[in-house]
Protein backbone atom coordinates (compact mmCIF):
# COMPACT_ATOMS: atom_id res chain seq x y z
CA UNK A 1 0.00 0.00 0.00
CA UNK A 2 2.63 1.98 0.53
CA UNK A 3 3.15 2.89 -3.90
CA UNK A 4 -0.24 3.99 -3.56
CA UNK A 5 0.92 7.75 -2.26
CA UNK A 6 2.55 8.10 -5.50
CA UNK A 7 -0.44 8.52 -7.33
CA UNK A 8 -2.13 10.42 -4.84
CA UNK A 9 0.21 13.18 -4.72
CA UNK A 10 -0.17 14.90 -7.92
CA UNK A 11 -4.00 15.42 -6.71
CA UNK A 12 -3.50 16.56 -3.61
CA UNK A 13 -4.98 19.80 -4.08
CA UNK A 14 -7.76 18.67 -5.85
CA UNK A 15 -8.27 15.91 -2.84
CA UNK A 16 -7.95 18.98 -0.24
CA UNK A 17 -10.27 21.26 -1.69
CA UNK A 18 -12.68 18.24 -1.88
CA UNK A 19 -12.09 17.36 1.64
CA UNK A 20 -13.24 21.31 2.38
CA UNK A 21 -16.22 20.89 0.44
CA UNK A 22 -17.03 17.48 2.34
CA UNK A 23 -16.47 18.91 5.91
CA UNK A 24 -18.44 21.77 4.88
CA UNK A 25 -21.28 19.77 3.67
CA UNK A 26 -21.18 17.10 6.73
CA UNK A 27 -21.37 20.40 9.12
CA UNK A 28 -24.65 21.17 7.74
CA UNK A 29 -25.88 17.57 7.98
CA UNK A 30 -25.39 18.23 11.88
CA UNK A 31 -26.73 21.47 12.55
CA UNK A 32 -30.22 20.47 11.13
CA UNK A 33 -31.18 18.20 13.80
CA UNK A 34 -29.92 21.04 17.00
CA UNK A 35 -31.69 23.93 14.85
CA UNK A 36 -34.92 21.65 15.04
CA UNK A 37 -34.35 21.02 18.57
CA UNK A 38 -34.01 24.75 19.31
CA UNK A 39 -37.40 25.37 17.41
CA UNK A 40 -39.24 23.16 19.56
CA UNK A 41 -37.67 24.23 22.60
CA UNK A 42 -37.26 27.77 22.43
CA UNK A 43 -39.00 29.08 19.27
CA UNK A 44 -42.09 27.42 19.28
CA UNK A 45 -43.29 28.05 23.11
CA UNK A 46 -42.49 32.06 22.27
CA UNK A 47 -45.27 31.34 19.76
CA UNK A 48 -43.72 34.22 17.39
CA UNK A 49 -44.73 32.84 13.77
CA UNK A 50 -41.74 35.26 12.21
CA UNK A 51 -39.44 33.30 13.90
CA UNK A 52 -40.45 30.26 13.66
CA UNK A 53 -40.38 30.54 9.78
CA UNK A 54 -36.74 32.74 10.11
CA UNK A 55 -35.59 29.51 11.38
CA UNK A 56 -37.14 26.84 8.99
CA UNK A 57 -35.35 29.30 6.19
CA UNK A 58 -32.14 28.69 8.02
CA UNK A 59 -33.02 24.84 8.09
CA UNK A 60 -33.96 24.85 4.79
CA UNK A 61 -31.24 27.01 3.53
CA UNK A 62 -28.63 24.15 5.76
CA UNK A 63 -30.48 21.27 3.90
CA UNK A 64 -29.50 22.86 -0.02
CA UNK A 65 -26.09 23.56 1.15
CA UNK A 66 -25.71 19.83 2.64
CA UNK A 67 -27.39 18.56 -0.61
CA UNK A 68 -25.10 20.44 -3.06
CA UNK A 69 -21.83 20.48 -1.62
CA UNK A 70 -21.78 16.36 -0.44
CA UNK A 71 -23.00 16.25 -4.33
CA UNK A 72 -19.97 18.32 -4.96
CA UNK A 73 -17.66 16.42 -3.01
CA UNK A 74 -18.09 13.04 -4.06
CA UNK A 75 -17.89 14.30 -7.71
CA UNK A 76 -14.63 15.39 -7.20
CA UNK A 77 -13.71 11.96 -5.06
CA UNK A 78 -14.69 10.11 -8.12
CA UNK A 79 -12.50 12.13 -10.31
CA UNK A 80 -9.68 11.56 -8.41
CA UNK A 81 -10.20 8.25 -7.88
CA UNK A 82 -10.68 7.89 -11.53
CA UNK A 83 -7.57 9.43 -12.62
CA UNK A 84 -5.41 7.53 -9.86
CA UNK A 85 -6.70 4.45 -11.13
CA UNK A 86 -5.92 5.51 -14.74
CA UNK A 87 -2.33 6.20 -13.81
CA UNK A 88 -1.72 2.96 -11.53
CA UNK A 89 -3.55 1.06 -14.61
CA UNK A 90 -1.43 2.81 -17.30
CA UNK A 91 2.01 1.92 -14.78
CA UNK A 92 0.92 -1.61 -14.29
CA UNK A 93 0.26 -1.80 -17.92
CA UNK A 94 3.89 -0.81 -18.68
CA UNK A 95 5.33 -2.40 -16.41
CA UNK A 96 3.66 -5.94 -17.57
CA UNK A 97 4.84 -5.01 -21.30
CA UNK A 98 8.30 -5.10 -19.97
CA UNK A 99 8.37 -7.76 -17.85
CA UNK A 100 10.82 -10.32 -18.64
CA UNK A 101 9.76 -13.73 -19.73
CA UNK A 102 10.71 -15.38 -16.02
CA UNK A 103 8.88 -12.82 -14.74
CA UNK A 104 5.84 -13.20 -16.24
CA UNK A 105 6.27 -16.96 -15.47
CA UNK A 106 6.46 -16.39 -11.90
CA UNK A 107 3.34 -13.99 -12.01
CA UNK A 108 1.61 -15.84 -14.83
CA UNK A 109 -0.38 -14.08 -16.96
CA UNK A 110 -3.64 -15.21 -16.11
CA UNK A 111 -2.83 -13.06 -12.89
CA UNK A 112 -1.50 -10.42 -14.56
CA UNK A 113 -4.78 -9.72 -16.28
CA UNK A 114 -6.53 -10.49 -12.95
CA UNK A 115 -4.78 -7.80 -11.39
CA UNK A 116 -5.18 -5.50 -14.39
CA UNK A 117 -8.77 -5.80 -14.43
CA UNK A 118 -10.36 -6.72 -11.20
CA UNK A 119 -7.71 -5.77 -8.77
CA UNK A 120 -7.47 -2.11 -10.08
CA UNK A 121 -11.25 -1.98 -10.16
CA UNK A 122 -11.28 -2.71 -5.89
CA UNK A 123 -8.68 -0.01 -6.09
CA UNK A 124 -10.75 2.63 -7.60
CA UNK A 125 -13.54 1.77 -5.19
CA UNK A 126 -11.46 2.15 -2.11
CA UNK A 127 -10.23 5.29 -3.64
CA UNK A 128 -13.27 7.02 -4.00
CA UNK A 129 -15.11 5.17 -0.84
CA UNK A 130 -12.30 6.80 1.22
CA UNK A 131 -12.69 10.32 0.01
CA UNK A 132 -16.51 10.20 0.34
CA UNK A 133 -17.33 8.49 3.48
CA UNK A 134 -13.49 8.37 5.09
CA UNK A 135 -14.33 12.18 5.62
CA UNK A 136 -18.18 12.55 5.73
CA UNK A 137 -18.35 9.27 8.42
CA UNK A 138 -15.61 10.09 11.39
CA UNK A 139 -17.02 13.66 11.28
CA UNK A 140 -20.75 12.60 11.49
CA UNK A 141 -19.33 10.48 14.54
CA UNK A 142 -17.11 12.18 16.08
CA UNK A 143 -19.59 15.78 15.28
CA UNK A 144 -22.90 13.69 16.64
CA UNK A 145 -21.34 12.45 19.64
CA UNK A 146 -20.17 16.43 20.47
CA UNK A 147 -23.43 17.58 20.04
CA UNK A 148 -25.17 15.17 22.05
CA UNK A 149 -23.06 15.83 25.01
CA UNK A 150 -23.70 19.29 24.37
CA UNK A 151 -27.26 18.48 24.26
CA UNK A 152 -27.33 16.07 27.24
CA UNK A 153 -24.37 14.15 28.44
CA UNK A 154 -26.09 11.60 30.02
CA UNK A 155 -27.55 10.08 26.76
CA UNK A 156 -24.31 10.49 25.54
CA UNK A 157 -22.75 8.08 27.84
CA UNK A 158 -25.35 5.60 27.11
CA UNK A 159 -24.51 5.75 23.48
CA UNK A 160 -20.74 5.86 24.22
CA UNK A 161 -20.99 2.74 25.67
CA UNK A 162 -21.60 0.75 22.77
CA UNK A 163 -19.02 2.33 20.96
CA UNK A 164 -16.50 0.36 22.11
CA UNK A 165 -18.16 -3.15 20.76
CA UNK A 166 -18.75 -1.43 17.57
CA UNK A 167 -15.09 -0.18 17.03
CA UNK A 168 -14.21 -4.08 18.46
CA UNK A 169 -16.28 -5.66 15.68
CA UNK A 170 -15.04 -3.48 12.49
CA UNK A 171 -11.20 -3.91 13.46
CA UNK A 172 -11.68 -7.78 14.23
CA UNK A 173 -13.63 -8.47 11.09
CA UNK A 174 -11.44 -5.98 8.61
CA UNK A 175 -8.09 -7.42 10.01
CA UNK A 176 -9.66 -10.94 9.15
CA UNK A 177 -10.62 -9.67 5.46
CA UNK A 178 -7.42 -8.54 3.43
CA UNK A 179 -5.95 -12.35 3.78
CA UNK A 180 -9.51 -13.50 2.76
CA UNK A 181 -10.09 -10.89 0.14
CA UNK A 182 -6.21 -11.93 -1.15
CA UNK A 183 -7.29 -15.74 -0.98
CA UNK A 184 -10.25 -14.59 -3.34
CA UNK A 185 -8.30 -13.14 -6.19
CA UNK A 186 -6.10 -16.02 -6.20
CA UNK A 187 -9.05 -18.13 -7.06
CA UNK A 188 -10.18 -15.07 -9.59
CA UNK A 189 -6.76 -15.83 -11.24
CA UNK A 190 -7.26 -19.33 -12.00
CA UNK A 191 -10.46 -18.75 -12.97
CA UNK A 192 -9.24 -16.30 -15.65
CA UNK A 193 -6.40 -18.78 -15.95
CA UNK A 194 -8.90 -21.40 -17.38
CA UNK A 195 -11.41 -18.98 -19.26
CA UNK A 196 -8.21 -18.00 -21.40
CA UNK A 197 -7.39 -21.13 -22.16
CA UNK A 198 -10.99 -22.14 -23.24
CA UNK A 199 -11.25 -18.99 -25.34
CA UNK A 200 -7.61 -19.42 -26.51
CA UNK A 201 -8.41 -23.37 -27.48
CA UNK A 202 -11.50 -23.40 -28.45
CA UNK A 203 -11.64 -25.23 -31.68
CA UNK A 204 -9.29 -27.90 -30.34
CA UNK A 205 -11.54 -28.12 -27.93
CA UNK A 206 -14.74 -28.67 -30.21
CA UNK A 207 -12.65 -30.89 -32.36
CA UNK A 208 -11.86 -33.33 -29.61
CA UNK A 209 -15.49 -32.92 -27.70
CA UNK A 210 -14.01 -32.00 -24.72
CA UNK A 211 -16.50 -29.60 -24.13
CA UNK A 212 -18.10 -31.80 -21.44
CA UNK A 213 -14.64 -31.97 -19.60
CA UNK A 214 -13.61 -27.91 -19.99
CA UNK A 215 -17.35 -27.21 -18.37
CA UNK A 216 -16.16 -29.70 -15.33
CA UNK A 217 -12.81 -28.13 -15.10
CA UNK A 218 -14.25 -24.37 -15.12
CA UNK A 219 -17.10 -25.87 -12.93
CA UNK A 220 -14.63 -26.73 -10.51
CA UNK A 221 -12.46 -23.44 -10.47
CA UNK A 222 -15.60 -21.33 -10.21
CA UNK A 223 -17.11 -23.05 -7.01
CA UNK A 224 -13.91 -22.83 -5.46
CA UNK A 225 -13.80 -18.91 -6.12
CA UNK A 226 -17.93 -18.92 -5.24
CA UNK A 227 -16.32 -20.63 -1.64
CA UNK A 228 -13.74 -18.42 -1.59
CA UNK A 229 -16.44 -15.34 -2.44
CA UNK A 230 -18.95 -16.84 0.20
CA UNK A 231 -16.23 -16.84 3.07
CA UNK A 232 -14.73 -13.33 2.89
CA UNK A 233 -18.56 -12.19 2.27
CA UNK A 234 -19.93 -13.94 5.48
CA UNK A 235 -16.47 -12.68 7.22
CA UNK A 236 -17.27 -8.98 6.43
CA UNK A 237 -20.82 -9.59 6.52
CA UNK A 238 -21.41 -10.09 9.87
CA UNK A 239 -19.67 -6.61 10.72
CA UNK A 240 -23.16 -5.11 9.75
CA UNK A 241 -25.41 -6.78 11.73
CA UNK A 242 -23.12 -6.63 15.13
CA UNK A 243 -22.73 -3.00 14.62
CA UNK A 244 -26.52 -2.65 14.28
CA UNK A 245 -27.65 -5.12 17.08
CA UNK A 246 -24.93 -3.11 19.54
CA UNK A 247 -26.66 0.71 17.93
CA UNK A 248 -30.32 -0.41 18.24
CA UNK A 249 -29.70 -2.32 22.22
CA UNK A 250 -27.82 1.54 22.75
CA UNK A 251 -30.96 3.00 20.94
CA UNK A 252 -33.34 1.49 23.26
CA UNK A 253 -31.33 2.33 26.19
CA UNK A 254 -31.49 6.13 25.24
CA UNK A 255 -35.15 5.66 24.61
CA UNK A 256 -35.97 4.37 28.36
CA UNK A 257 -33.34 6.91 29.79
CA UNK A 258 -34.55 9.84 27.68
CA UNK A 259 -38.28 8.95 28.20
CA UNK A 260 -37.66 8.53 32.21
CA UNK A 261 -35.83 12.59 31.79
CA UNK A 262 -38.77 14.21 29.88
CA UNK A 263 -41.33 12.51 32.81
CA UNK A 264 -39.13 14.24 35.21
CA UNK A 265 -38.91 17.65 33.67
CA UNK A 266 -35.12 17.01 33.41
CA UNK A 267 -35.03 17.34 29.79
CA UNK A 268 -37.22 19.04 27.15
CA UNK A 269 -39.04 16.93 24.09
CA UNK A 270 -37.07 18.56 21.07
CA UNK A 271 -33.81 17.53 22.73
CA UNK A 272 -34.68 14.18 22.74
CA UNK A 273 -36.16 14.10 19.26
CA UNK A 274 -32.64 15.72 18.06
CA UNK A 275 -31.24 13.54 19.88
CA UNK A 276 -33.00 10.35 18.38
CA UNK A 277 -31.66 12.54 15.03
CA UNK A 278 -28.11 12.84 15.94
CA UNK A 279 -28.28 8.66 16.85
CA UNK A 280 -29.33 8.02 13.93
CA UNK A 281 -26.88 10.09 11.98
CA UNK A 282 -24.67 8.14 14.02
CA UNK A 283 -25.58 5.31 13.34
CA UNK A 284 -25.27 5.35 9.70
CA UNK A 285 -21.83 6.75 10.13
CA UNK A 286 -20.77 3.68 11.97
CA UNK A 287 -22.43 1.03 9.44
CA UNK A 288 -20.40 3.71 6.60
CA UNK A 289 -17.25 2.95 8.15
CA UNK A 290 -18.11 -0.40 8.50
CA UNK A 291 -18.39 -0.33 4.44
CA UNK A 292 -15.60 1.70 4.03
CA UNK A 293 -13.07 -1.09 5.72
CA UNK A 294 -14.74 -3.98 3.63
CA UNK A 295 -13.89 -2.00 0.88
CA UNK A 296 -10.18 -1.42 2.18
CA UNK A 297 -10.03 -4.83 2.66
CA UNK A 298 -10.56 -5.47 -0.99
CA UNK A 299 -8.69 -2.43 -2.77
CA UNK A 300 -5.83 -3.04 -0.01
CA UNK A 301 -5.44 -6.58 -0.99
CA UNK A 302 -5.59 -5.47 -4.72
CA UNK A 303 -2.93 -2.69 -4.14
CA UNK A 304 -0.92 -5.17 -2.74
CA UNK A 305 -0.99 -7.60 -5.47
CA UNK A 306 -0.33 -4.39 -8.17
CA UNK A 307 2.49 -3.47 -5.94
CA UNK A 308 4.19 -6.29 -6.10
CA UNK A 309 4.01 -6.39 -10.26
CA UNK A 310 5.15 -2.65 -10.55
CA UNK A 311 7.89 -2.63 -7.82
CA UNK A 312 9.38 -5.73 -9.01
CA UNK A 313 13.06 -5.77 -10.08
CA UNK A 314 14.43 -6.79 -13.90
CA UNK A 315 17.80 -7.96 -14.26
CA UNK A 316 17.36 -7.99 -18.01
CA UNK A 317 17.93 -3.68 -18.21
CA UNK A 318 21.22 -1.96 -18.80
CA UNK A 319 20.68 1.79 -17.55
CA UNK A 320 20.95 4.33 -19.65
CA UNK A 321 24.31 6.18 -17.99
CA UNK A 322 25.54 2.44 -18.74
CA UNK A 323 25.22 2.35 -22.15
CA UNK A 324 26.19 6.32 -22.95
CA UNK A 325 29.33 4.68 -21.06
CA UNK A 326 29.69 1.46 -22.84
CA UNK A 327 29.19 3.14 -26.30
CA UNK A 328 32.10 6.10 -25.33
CA UNK A 329 34.56 2.96 -24.47
CA UNK A 330 33.46 0.67 -27.87
CA UNK A 331 34.15 4.10 -29.90
CA UNK A 332 37.68 4.57 -27.89
CA UNK A 333 39.33 1.43 -28.92
CA UNK A 334 40.31 0.73 -31.96
CA UNK A 335 38.89 -2.15 -34.64
CA UNK A 336 42.50 -3.11 -34.86
CA UNK A 337 43.01 -3.76 -30.86
CA UNK A 338 39.64 -4.99 -30.52
CA UNK A 339 39.62 -8.54 -29.24
CA UNK A 340 39.23 -11.62 -31.99
CA UNK A 341 36.14 -12.97 -30.52
CA UNK A 342 34.72 -9.58 -32.37
CA UNK A 343 34.46 -11.45 -35.71
CA UNK A 344 31.88 -13.21 -35.09
CA UNK A 345 28.13 -11.68 -35.15
CA UNK A 346 26.71 -14.32 -33.09
CA UNK A 347 28.31 -16.92 -30.33
CA UNK A 348 27.59 -18.74 -27.51
CA UNK A 349 29.94 -19.48 -24.91
CA UNK A 350 29.34 -22.30 -22.74
CA UNK A 351 25.56 -21.53 -22.28
CA UNK A 352 23.41 -23.42 -19.47
CA UNK A 353 19.92 -22.86 -18.68
CA UNK A 354 17.64 -24.30 -16.39
CA UNK A 355 13.39 -23.42 -16.19
CA UNK A 356 13.17 -23.68 -12.18
CA UNK A 357 14.89 -26.99 -11.57
CA UNK A 358 14.64 -27.90 -15.34
CA UNK A 359 17.90 -28.39 -16.94
CA UNK A 360 17.08 -26.96 -20.42
CA UNK A 361 20.78 -26.49 -21.65
CA UNK A 362 23.57 -27.50 -21.03
CA UNK A 363 27.46 -26.36 -22.27
CA UNK A 364 25.70 -24.92 -25.75
CA UNK A 365 28.89 -23.58 -27.86
CA UNK A 366 28.74 -21.84 -31.49
CA UNK A 367 30.03 -19.18 -33.68
CA UNK A 368 28.47 -17.22 -36.41
CA UNK A 369 29.64 -14.51 -38.90
CA UNK A 370 28.21 -11.82 -40.55
CA UNK A 371 25.86 -13.21 -43.34
CA UNK A 372 26.16 -16.81 -42.50
CA UNK A 373 23.15 -19.11 -41.58
CA UNK A 374 22.17 -21.31 -38.47
CA UNK A 375 20.06 -24.26 -38.88
CA UNK A 376 18.75 -25.71 -35.68
CA UNK A 377 17.19 -29.49 -35.36
CA UNK A 378 16.08 -31.68 -32.72
CA UNK A 379 13.08 -33.57 -31.26
CA UNK A 380 10.52 -31.83 -29.38
CA UNK A 381 11.83 -30.21 -25.93
CA UNK A 382 15.45 -30.48 -26.59
CA UNK A 383 15.95 -26.76 -26.35
CA UNK A 384 16.02 -24.98 -29.81
CA UNK A 385 13.29 -22.60 -28.80
CA UNK A 386 15.05 -21.66 -25.12
CA UNK A 387 18.33 -20.93 -27.49
CA UNK A 388 16.46 -18.01 -29.20
CA UNK A 389 15.24 -16.89 -25.83
CA UNK A 390 18.66 -16.63 -24.34
CA UNK A 391 19.92 -14.84 -27.49
CA UNK A 392 17.01 -12.22 -27.48
CA UNK A 393 17.42 -11.85 -23.64
CA UNK A 394 14.18 -12.61 -22.57
CA UNK A 395 15.78 -15.15 -20.19
CA UNK A 396 19.18 -14.72 -18.64
CA UNK A 397 22.10 -17.51 -18.73
CA UNK A 398 22.61 -19.54 -15.78
CA UNK A 399 26.28 -20.04 -17.25
CA UNK A 400 28.05 -19.15 -19.65
CA UNK A 401 28.15 -15.95 -21.90
CA UNK A 402 26.40 -14.88 -25.06
CA UNK A 403 27.90 -12.14 -27.30
CA UNK A 404 26.95 -9.86 -30.47
CA UNK A 405 29.82 -8.64 -32.38
CA UNK A 406 32.06 -9.41 -29.07
CA UNK A 407 29.90 -7.84 -26.97
CA UNK A 408 27.68 -9.21 -23.81
CA UNK A 409 24.37 -8.56 -24.68
CA UNK A 410 24.20 -8.04 -20.81
CA UNK A 411 25.83 -5.09 -21.90
CA UNK A 412 23.39 -3.53 -24.64
CA UNK A 413 20.18 -1.80 -23.38
CA UNK A 414 17.72 -4.47 -24.14
CA UNK A 415 15.43 -1.52 -26.61
CA UNK A 416 19.12 -1.88 -28.81
CA UNK A 417 19.52 -5.55 -28.56
CA UNK A 418 15.67 -6.46 -29.54
CA UNK A 419 16.05 -3.86 -32.79
CA UNK A 420 18.81 -5.78 -34.27
CA UNK A 421 15.98 -8.93 -34.68
CA UNK A 422 13.17 -9.84 -37.34
CA UNK A 423 11.77 -12.76 -35.73
CA UNK A 424 9.13 -15.19 -36.03
CA UNK A 425 8.59 -17.20 -33.11
CA UNK A 426 7.13 -20.56 -33.27
CA UNK A 427 3.35 -19.77 -31.89
CA UNK A 428 3.63 -16.28 -33.73
CA UNK A 429 0.26 -13.27 -33.08
CA UNK A 430 -1.54 -11.42 -35.94
CA UNK A 431 -3.55 -8.52 -34.34
CA UNK A 432 -7.03 -8.14 -35.38
CA UNK A 433 -5.67 -5.24 -37.97
CA UNK A 434 -4.97 -4.23 -41.74
CA UNK A 435 -1.74 -7.05 -43.35
CA UNK A 436 -0.49 -3.26 -43.81
CA UNK A 437 -0.56 -2.77 -40.00
CA UNK A 438 0.20 -6.08 -39.01
CA UNK A 439 3.85 -6.45 -40.86
CA UNK A 440 4.58 -2.58 -40.66
CA UNK A 441 3.72 -3.04 -36.58
CA UNK A 442 4.20 0.72 -36.01
CA UNK A 443 7.33 0.93 -37.55
CA UNK A 444 6.45 3.77 -39.76
CA UNK A 445 7.31 1.60 -42.60
CA UNK A 446 6.44 2.54 -46.42
CA UNK A 447 3.88 1.43 -48.62
CA UNK A 448 7.13 0.05 -50.81
CA UNK A 449 8.83 -1.63 -47.88
CA UNK A 450 5.49 -3.39 -46.86
CA UNK A 451 4.86 -4.39 -50.44
CA UNK A 452 8.68 -5.57 -50.78
CA UNK A 453 8.46 -7.43 -47.14
CA UNK A 454 4.95 -9.25 -48.65
CA UNK A 455 6.71 -9.75 -52.04
CA UNK A 456 9.89 -11.48 -50.39
CA UNK A 457 7.72 -13.62 -48.04
CA UNK A 458 6.00 -15.28 -51.09
CA UNK A 459 2.65 -13.46 -49.73
CA UNK A 460 1.74 -11.03 -52.15
CA UNK A 461 0.06 -13.96 -54.32
CA UNK A 462 -2.65 -13.84 -51.90
CA UNK A 463 -2.72 -10.49 -50.78
CA UNK A 464 -2.97 -9.10 -54.03
CA UNK A 465 -6.34 -11.10 -54.53
CA UNK A 466 -8.19 -8.83 -52.18
CA UNK A 467 -9.59 -6.18 -53.21
CA UNK A 468 -8.09 -3.53 -50.58
CA UNK A 469 -4.97 -5.36 -50.95
CA UNK A 470 -2.71 -4.43 -48.05
CA UNK A 471 -5.61 -2.84 -46.62
CA UNK A 472 -7.53 -6.14 -45.97
CA UNK A 473 -8.04 -6.36 -42.27
CA UNK A 474 -7.66 -9.60 -40.73
CA UNK A 475 -9.63 -11.05 -37.45
CA UNK A 476 -7.54 -11.22 -34.07
CA UNK A 477 -4.92 -14.08 -34.62
CA UNK A 478 -5.87 -13.86 -38.25
CA UNK A 479 -8.55 -16.51 -37.81
CA UNK A 480 -10.06 -15.32 -41.32
CA UNK A 481 -6.89 -16.85 -43.24
CA UNK A 482 -5.40 -19.78 -43.62
CA UNK A 483 -1.81 -21.45 -41.53
CA UNK A 484 0.40 -20.64 -44.32
CA UNK A 485 -0.70 -17.36 -45.20
CA UNK A 486 -0.37 -16.21 -41.62
CA UNK A 487 3.53 -17.65 -41.38
CA UNK A 488 3.53 -15.69 -44.89
CA UNK A 489 2.56 -12.51 -42.88
CA UNK A 490 4.71 -13.02 -39.89
CA UNK A 491 7.75 -13.98 -42.03
CA UNK A 492 6.89 -10.57 -44.14
CA UNK A 493 6.91 -8.54 -40.37
CA UNK A 494 10.40 -10.07 -39.67
CA UNK A 495 11.94 -9.05 -43.10
CA UNK A 496 10.55 -5.80 -43.55
CA UNK A 497 12.47 -4.61 -40.55
CA UNK A 498 15.76 -5.25 -42.58
CA UNK A 499 17.04 -7.16 -39.43
CA UNK A 500 21.02 -7.91 -38.22
CA UNK A 501 20.02 -10.64 -37.44
CA UNK A 502 16.87 -13.13 -39.07
CA UNK A 503 15.22 -15.77 -36.95
CA UNK A 504 13.22 -18.42 -38.05
CA UNK A 505 11.35 -20.71 -35.58
CA UNK A 506 9.62 -23.31 -36.88
CA UNK A 507 8.10 -21.19 -39.38
CA UNK A 508 7.63 -23.00 -42.64
CA UNK A 509 6.04 -25.53 -41.20
CA UNK A 510 2.35 -25.15 -42.45
CA UNK A 511 4.15 -24.19 -46.22
CA UNK A 512 4.39 -26.64 -49.00
CA UNK A 513 7.71 -27.43 -50.30
CA UNK A 514 6.95 -25.33 -53.51
CA UNK A 515 6.88 -22.01 -51.43
CA UNK A 516 9.50 -22.81 -48.46
CA UNK A 517 11.93 -23.57 -51.57
CA UNK A 518 10.82 -20.03 -53.06
CA UNK A 519 11.07 -18.42 -49.52
CA UNK A 520 14.70 -19.83 -48.73
CA UNK A 521 15.43 -18.50 -52.52
CA UNK A 522 14.81 -14.75 -51.74
CA UNK A 523 16.39 -14.92 -48.52
CA UNK A 524 19.59 -16.71 -49.74
CA UNK A 525 19.92 -13.91 -52.36
CA UNK A 526 18.77 -10.87 -50.52
CA UNK A 527 19.49 -10.77 -47.08
CA UNK A 528 22.62 -12.80 -48.18
CA UNK A 529 24.22 -10.01 -45.17
CA UNK A 530 22.28 -10.94 -42.88
CA UNK A 531 23.09 -13.48 -40.10
CA UNK A 532 20.04 -16.00 -40.31
CA UNK A 533 18.81 -18.53 -37.37
CA UNK A 534 16.58 -21.05 -38.93
CA UNK A 535 14.92 -23.55 -36.47
CA UNK A 536 13.42 -26.55 -38.34
CA UNK A 537 11.99 -29.84 -38.31
CA UNK A 538 12.55 -30.82 -42.05
CA UNK A 539 16.01 -31.15 -42.90
CA UNK A 540 15.44 -29.49 -46.18
CA UNK A 541 14.52 -26.71 -44.32
CA UNK A 542 18.55 -26.21 -43.02
CA UNK A 543 20.94 -28.68 -45.22
CA UNK A 544 22.19 -25.30 -47.30
CA UNK A 545 22.86 -23.74 -43.93
CA UNK A 546 26.61 -23.01 -42.96
CA UNK A 547 26.34 -24.60 -39.56
CA UNK A 548 23.74 -27.12 -38.59
CA UNK A 549 23.75 -28.29 -34.61
CA UNK A 550 22.02 -31.18 -33.62
CA UNK A 551 20.15 -30.82 -29.87
CA UNK A 552 18.92 -33.64 -27.86
CA UNK A 553 17.88 -33.29 -24.32
CA UNK A 554 19.18 -29.84 -24.15
CA UNK A 555 22.87 -30.71 -25.47
CA UNK A 556 24.56 -30.28 -29.06
CA UNK A 557 24.80 -34.03 -29.91
CA UNK A 558 25.93 -32.72 -33.47
CA UNK A 559 27.72 -29.82 -35.09
CA UNK A 560 28.86 -29.25 -38.94
CA UNK A 561 27.42 -28.78 -42.30
CA UNK A 562 24.66 -30.86 -43.61
CA UNK A 563 27.50 -33.82 -45.48
CA UNK A 564 29.44 -33.33 -42.29
CA UNK A 565 26.91 -33.99 -39.85
CA UNK A 566 25.46 -36.65 -41.87
CA UNK A 567 28.83 -38.93 -41.66
CA UNK A 568 29.31 -38.07 -37.66
CA UNK A 569 25.93 -37.76 -36.45
CA UNK A 570 23.67 -40.91 -36.13
CA UNK A 571 20.57 -39.59 -35.47
CA UNK A 572 21.35 -36.21 -38.06
CA UNK A 573 21.44 -39.42 -40.31
CA UNK A 574 18.62 -41.16 -39.25
CA UNK A 575 16.18 -37.69 -39.34
CA UNK A 576 17.52 -37.42 -42.36
CA UNK A 577 16.86 -40.51 -44.80
CA UNK A 578 13.77 -40.81 -43.00
CA UNK A 579 12.58 -37.33 -44.05
CA UNK A 580 14.23 -37.22 -47.60
CA UNK A 581 14.92 -40.79 -48.17
CA UNK A 582 18.05 -40.91 -50.68
CA UNK A 583 18.12 -37.78 -51.45
CA UNK A 584 19.32 -37.37 -47.93
CA UNK A 585 22.99 -38.90 -48.82
CA UNK A 586 23.75 -37.06 -51.98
Amino acid sequence: MRIISRYIKPHIFQIIMGFAVKITGTIMDLFLPWILSYIIDDVIPLQDMTKIIVWGVIMIICSVFAVVFNILANRMASRVAGDCTRDIRHDLFAKISYLDSAKIDEFTISSLESRLTSDTYYVHQMLGMIQRLGVRAPILLIGGITVTFLLDARLSLVTLCTMPFIAFSIYYFSKKGIPLYTKLQQSIDSLTAVVRENASGIRIIKALRKSEYEKERFDKVNKLAIENEKKAGATMAATNPLITFFLNAGLAAVIVVGAHLVYSGISGTGKIIAFMSYFTIISNAMLSVSRMFTMISKGSAGMNRIEKVITSESELFVKEDEKEKEKEKDAMVPKAQRSEESLYHVEFKNVSFSYGRTRVLSNISFALKHGQTLGIIGSTGSGKSTIISLLMRTYDTEQGDICLDGRNIREIPTKNLCAKFGVVFQNDFLFADSIKENVSFCRNLSDDEINEALCNAQAMDFVSKYEDKALHMLDIKGANISGGQKQRLLIARALAGNPEILVLDDSSSALDYKTDAKLRKVIAEKFSKVTKIIIAQRVSSIMHADLIIMLDEGKIIGAGTHSELLESCDKYRETSISQMGGYALE
